[in-house]
């Protein structure tokens, strides 16, 4: 099927909206090249951290966005055609997208792409999530990624997730470079990038999660005080590979499932420290039955409807990261 010329203005909202997917650190690691009707995504080695020393979550986080930006697309009509590592001999391009007109666009994929501007990433403790049986088949029917598998880890694999995050902790204390790029990314020395005072947590706050990152300490009033401990479900996201394309999938899959669980009203929070260390990446491991190679560990639960949300994560403008050709 031929390729369409899109509206530029169309593709530039797109790639907006693309840009509020998750990224490590509020990295950004993307930058996308309009050249005529195609649209290109690229990893953007500047803004790849040094502790990710293959790039791996830096792709998963550009395969956040490729989803984003396929269902913004979607919303206003139009199919995206993607071409994965199209160029062998350059593997930071990462994807080349055309655009046909769309036969018909579902209710629920407008209400996915309406989900981009209300998702954002929890790291308080969650309730557990409700009606549960109907939102598993949804989340899987999201991925449609038969690459990447999904697993809800039991409530059993609890204290040995809280093992493997004080493994981490106790594994980095002397780490200097990782301690520095944290403070780096959490330190508020920019608005359109990093992450925001208002989105980490006290050490209480943190201790009541139990799984999640330990990132420098605020001095904010306690929250969510009304929930004493985390009763999010859990999902492991895994591969059979660790390659390249392996990482990408992951982020379209991680992409799909947060935005799906927004559209259910749940909160998430994704989790990738368990799987930066080899010691911990294999600890997760053994909570499933298959051999793959864990990538993201995602909680799902309920945040309270009362409470105030903070403002959204701030992200790079337009100019910055979208490259027009004629």
């Amino acid at each position: 099927m031929p390729a369409t010329i899109v509206e530029t203005e169309v593709i530039a909202d797109a790639v907006t909206a693309a840009c509020r997917a998750p990224s490590l650190h509020n990295s950004q690691p993307w930058h996308w090249v309009l050249n005529g009707g195609e649209l290109r995504l690229l990893l953007d080695r500047s803004r790849v951290l040094s502790t990710d020393r293959a790039a791996r979550e830096a792709v998963i986080s550009c395969g956040a966005a490729l989803d984003h930006v396929r269902t913004a697309m979607l919303a206003r009509g139009w199919q995206a055609h993607i071409d994965r590592l199209p160029n062998p001999k350059n593997p930071d391009h990462l994807a080349s997208i055309t655009f046909t007109a769309a036969q018909s666009v579902a209710d629920q994929a407008r209400r996915r792409a309406e989900a981009i501007w209300v998702r954002r990433t929890d790291r308080l403790p969650f309730s557990g999530p409700t009606d549960w049986d109907r939102v598993e088949p949804a989340l899987v029917a999201a991925i449609g990624e038969p690459a990447v598998h999904m697993d809800v880890l039991s409530e059993d694999a609890r204290p040995r997730l809280t093992f493997a995050t004080e493994l981490a902790e106790n594994l980095r204390r002397y780490d200097t470079p990782y301690h520095d790029e944290l403070h780096w990314w959490t330190a508020p020395y920019e608005a359109s990038e990093g992450i925001p005072y208002s989105a980490l947590v006290s050490r209480h706050e943190g201790e009541r999660v139990g799984i999640d990152r330990t990132f420098p300490t605020t001095h904010q009033p306690e929250r969510r005080s009304a929930v004493p401990g985390d009763h999010a479900t859990i999902l492991l996201l895994s591969t059979d590979g660790d390659s390249h394309a392996d990482a990408l999938a992951v982020g379209e899959a991680l992409s799909a499932i947060l935005l799906e669980c927004t559209v259910h009203d749940l909160a998430t929070c994704p989790v990738t420290h368990l799987t930066e260390l080899h010691v911990t990446r294999d600890l997760v491991q053994t909570l499933v039955e298959r051999d793959a190679v864990p990538q993201v560990l995602i909680r799902v639960g309920v945040s309270p409807v009362t409470e105030t949300k903070p403002p959204p994560t701030p992200r790079r403008g337009l100019p910055d990261v979208l490259e027009m050709n004629s």
